[in-house]
């Protein structure tokens, strides 16, 4: 079975900063890559590097994380998708997202990223309120 590779699509340097701290959980992950639009960058420029990125993956194997829903990295590759490419896109990008991707791939099962992502996502101060009653 080919590799899963994980590409995480940011505004700015979000997407090195997840990579970082997933590494930093998970330890150094090969199959995993960030590309960040600069502000100097436009979608043109995001899709050079989406698209050098990709070059010779089959796109099957290729699942993408993007920061926001309706951004432009996401929109590059929505496009792209459109345009018969088969990627996995998700939009929502969060650290436990990642990490449930990683565990997945070292334990060779599926797993339901997105329930993950919304479930690293806990109001610790309303939890403690109802500890102290």
């Amino acid at each position: 079975m080919a590799e899963k590779e994980l590409i995480l699509i940011s505004h700015g340097n979000m997407a090195e900063g997840v990579k970082a701290s997933a590494e930093l959980i998970m330890g150094e992950q090969e199959h995993v890559h960030a590309i960040c639009l600069l502000p100097s960058e436009g979608p043109a420029d995001f899709k050079q590097k989406f698209e050098k990125e990709i070059a010779g993956v089959n796109p099957e194997n290729i699942t993408v994380f993007a920061d926001l829903m309706g951004g432009t990295p996401a929109n590059v590759v929505s496009q792209l998708i459109m345009a018969g490419e088969q990627l996995h896109l998700i939009a929502g990008m969060n650290l436990p997202l990642v990490i449930e991707w990683l565990n997945s791939q070292m334990n060779g099962i599926d797993s339901d990223y997105i329930t993950a992502g919304k479930a690293g996502m806990v109001d610790v101060s309303k939890m403690l309120a109802k500890m102290k009653k």
